[in-house]
């Protein structure tokens, strides 16, 4: 029977209601792993945070279940549930239809977060079973879902009264399906993180949280009066810093701007970027703003100072920045964002109304206060002479314009010269590169052997880590440069490799090497991480070869055990490294697009990023060994 080829009216799908939700997940909450997953909790407390910008909301629980589900509720005006035009109960519409709610209409929410409208129904769609109680006109009214599907039957179009309260406000339970997720176990650290990171930004807000799964129990009250100056203290809190946090706030054209700043004595600048209490993790125009302005006056002080001299050219922007820690947090009344997770923002106006704040608030600050502009100016001069020495001496290795071979010679280049096919895999040893080389498809896979460890770039100066020759054959290799302001500034579109994969033994060591190549890639070209650039190769850790039948890789001990019920006698091949591999192993197991595994690495909170990589990497030991008690029962030993 020969299969329809025709393509006619028949052949166009509608996707029904939220059935579109449930077959890209991805386009809704940007992944189905374990961020996506927590981005349905964050989906739900956003609505509740936008109660309390309207000025109904003072108090946020978040409960994760010991059953795996997630309870959100707060005390706003609850969701309407009166007749909507459609004919149905309003709050059943705001769970069933995308582009559903009351964001769009500014007289009832003049900020909101969740301007796309799609943020409860796509938890909705996505969740096993939604339980949902609205409290308001003195009621109790109940409403529950089935992956999306109602399960209650509503009385002439409306919800169901269960109970009296003298209370408001809307109470979300829901457990996330698991023919979804790759995992349904939501990670308490990241939503700790954000939570907390909402109470800076809503200093009359009040989060209660609590987890009651048995293995990680406990009850947490985030309040944080101080506000983003809080926010920024606490980022600093281990830092050496070199002023008082510097405070301004304006509003201009209608969008609310509220800025802290506050330089440490370290090269790294760390500026946050919020709209409407959403971080965005790419930035924005927001961001774009505050740093052309805050670069143009600080660059004018320095000439009325005598820093700069009239043949001298001016900071650049890194100069500047170097050390800052600084929080950008706007309330716009329509924002747009670069897709439905809000990592960038898009409008024009902001920049604009950030710049007019920027440059209105900086100068009455810094006439007042000639110290903390001296102490600003001071970063700028050091990171200015570091930059020219560099330059001077020639040891800048980024301006070279090479485009296949380092000074070593050693990166072994692909053919094609279109960069969305383009790989590159980082080898540690000679050994594994060299069955690389030889494993590799030469058309698209390029390979950079380096040898051993390279330099902890969390606590070296940037001399050294420009000095350093396994990093220049990196950074020369991706053609991108690196950092802003030492030659060759970073640039993501002139990217060789659309995927820059680490490839290490599946052992400690191996650990360590991704670990020192990730702090590298986090701290100096952040853009490789957040645009999705950076994998780790997953090697297997056994082959299994049974009396009968077919060879197998196994990735992991979980994959081990599974085989072992499965299989009687067979031969077990433990891989230490991967030089212990011929070429056709590791083409198999690693190398082939079509059967290799790969780690995507991303960055989900980048406070608590930037904290743990400090914590982790830095110079201070008592805080690491600390961190290492507590987390020890998640380590994956290698004995």
């Amino acid at each position: 029977m020969t299969k329809k080829t025709t393509y006619d009216a028949s052949s166009i799908t509608v996707l029904e209601g939220l059935e579109a939700v449930r077959k890209r997940p991805g386009m809704y909450i940007g992944s189905v792993t374990t961020k996506g997953l927590n981005h349905l909790v964050y989906e739900i407390v956003d609505n509740s945070v936008d109660e309390h910008l309207a000025g109904f909301c003072d108090k946020i629980w978040v409960t994760l279940e010991e059953n795996g589900s997630a309870t959100v509720s707060d005390n706003g005006r609850g969701i309407p549930v009166g007749m909507h035009k459609k004919g149905i109960s309003a709050e059943r519409l705001v769970f069933t239809t995308l582009h559903a709610g009351g964001k769009f209409d500014d007289s009832v929410y003049k900020t909101s977060g969740g301007l796309h409208g799609v943020g409860s129904s796509v938890v909705n769609a996505l969740s096993e079973y939604l339980d949902i109680e609205v409290m308001r006109e003195g009621k109790i009214f109940h409403d529950c879902y089935n992956r999306g599907i109602p399960a209650i039957e509503l009385e002439n179009g409306l919800l169901p009264v269960i109970g009296k309260t003298k209370d408001t406000g809307t109470k979300v339970t829901f457990l996330p399906d698991a023919s979804i997720f790759e995992k349904t176990r939501f990670k308490e650290e990241e939503i700790k993180s954000r939570l907390h990171e909402t109470a800076y930004l809503n200093p009359e807000l009040t989060i209660y949280f609590q987890d009651k799964r048995p293995e990680s129990a406990e009850k947490l009250e985030f309040h944080e009066p101080d506000g983003i100056i809080g926010f920024v203290k606490d980022m600093n809190s281990k830092k050496e810093v070199l002023h008082e946090p510097v405070y301004f706030s304006g509003t201009s054209e209608g969008i609310a701007v509220e800025i802290v700043f506050q330089y440490v004595n370290e090269f790294h600048e760390n500026v946050l970027g919020f709209c409407n209490n959403i971080y965005n993790a790419e930035g924005g125009t927001h961001l774009t703003g505050f740093k052309t302005t805050f670069t143009n006056v600080m660059n004018t002080y320095a000439r009325e100072l005598n820093i700069l001299k009239e043949k001298d050219p001016n900071f650049t922007g890194a100069d500047i920045r170097n050390g800052i820690t600084a929080v950008v947090s706007i309330k716009h009344p329509s924002p747009r964002f670069e897709g439905q997770t809000k990592t960038k923002l898009d409008n024009q106006d902001a920049a604009k109304a950030v710049g007019k704040v920027t440059g209105d608030e900086i100068i009455r600050y810094f006439d007042r206060n000639l110290e903390t502009l001296k102490t600003v100016l001071s970063c700028a001069e050091k990171a200015a002479k570091i930059r020219k020495t560099e330059e001077k001496a020639k040891t800048n290795m980024l301006t070279k314009q090479k485009f296949s071979f380092d000074s070593n010679g050693k990166l072994v280049n692909c053919e094609s010269r279109d960069v969305q096919k383009c790989e590159i895999f980082i080898v540690e040893g000679d050994s594994a590169g060299g069955s690389a080389k030889t494993a590799r498809d030469r058309n698209f896979q390029a390979i950079l052997p380096i040898r051993g460890k390279i330099l902890n770039v969390e606590k070296a100066s940037i001399d050294k880590v420009l000095a350093n020759a396994e990093i220049k054959t990196m950074i020369n290799a991706f053609g991108c440069g690196f950092s802003e302001g030492y030659g060759n500034d970073f640039d993501i579109t002139k990217l060789r490799y659309h995927k820059i994969i680490i490839m290490a033994d599946a052992d400690v060591d191996g650990a360590h090497i991704s670990t020192l190549l990730l702090t590298l890639f986090y701290r100096f070209m952040p853009e490789l991480i957040y645009e999705g650039h950076v994998y780790i190769a997953m090697p297997p850790l056994y082959k299994a070869m049974p009396q009968k039948g077919q060879e197998e890789y196994l990735y992991d001990d979980k994959a081990l055990a599974k085989y072992r019920k499965a299989h009687k006698n067979f031969t077990l091949q433990r891989y230490k490294g991967l030089g212990e591999m011929d070429a056709g192993q590791l083409w198999e197991t690693t190398l082939d697009p079509a059967s290799r595994r790969l780690k995507l690495v991303e960055i989900e909170d980048a406070r608590l990023a930037s904290n743990t990589t400090e914590l982790l990497m830095g110079n201070e030991v008592p805080p690491r060994r600390q961190f290492i008690y507590k987390h020890a029962h998640d380590a994956e030993l290698d004995i």
